[in-house]
């Protein structure tokens, strides 16, 4: 569940103005079901009757499901759309960024995530995805960095999963309780030294418990 907010909160407005059909596509399009998700914004997109930004939402959600399956190369060209329809839209920046590091090109994405973090200087999202790429280009100080920032910003939930992500990586043997403490941020200093550690959650109960 890691990048849906900021989307999500958007989509709700639009889903509060809209009727009929158009009700139902916009619920269908911030959906948890990925395959109806993408079912709902097509249509949105489609009936072609909002306005840019609601529409830009519409691709941005479509595009988050096809990352979330995987599905990059496709995500990428709606994360385009979004943008360019709507260039200060931080969330679709840095999940555009997000994409294309999940993607392998992870030098791609920075300028995305530096925008974004403009934007955004504060979110917790944006940080942890570029201390990925900060990760993945072989400049661990870098990612240590933002890491340490992704905690500060946020809280407990994003201590949590790095606690269950480091577990999973068998660099951390500490509660996993949202609590920082030194071990986690040791933990930290270890896996950003190696290309192929991720610090968050690969366990989907693990990423439920910290939902």
């Amino acid at each position: 569940m890691k990048r849906f907010s900021g989307v999500i909160g958007a989509l709700v407005l639009a889903v509060g103005l809209a009727t009929g059909v158009r009700a139902d596509s916009a619920a269908d399009c911030f959906s948890e079901d990925l395959d109806r998700r993408i079912e709902g914004c097509t249509a949105l997109i489609e009936q072609g009757d909002q306005n840019a930004a609601d529409l830009s939402y519409a691709y941005a959600m479509r595009a988050l499901a096809y990352s979330l399956k995987g599905r990059y190369e496709t995500a990428i060209r709606d994360y385009d759309v979004a943008i360019s329809m709507k260039p200060d839209f931080a969330v679709a920046l840095n999940n555009r960024a997000w994409a294309l590091f999940r993607w392998g090109k992870a030098s791609e994405g920075l300028p995305d995530i530096e925008r974004s973090l403009e934007l955004s200087p504060t979110s917790a999202h944006s940080l942890d995805t570029r201390a990925h790429i900060k990760q993945a280009l072989g400049d661990p100080k870098a990612a240590l960095r933002d890491y340490d920032r992704a905690m500060w910003y946020g809280g407990a939930r994003m201590i949590k999963l790095y606690q269950c992500g480091l577990t999973e990586q068998k660099l951390y043997t500490g509660e996993i309780d949202g609590t920082w403490r030194p071990e986690v941020t040791k933990a930290l200093e270890q896996c950003v030294l190696d290309k192929a550690c991720d610090p968050l959650p690969a366990d989907e109960q693990c990423r439920a418990a910290t939902s």
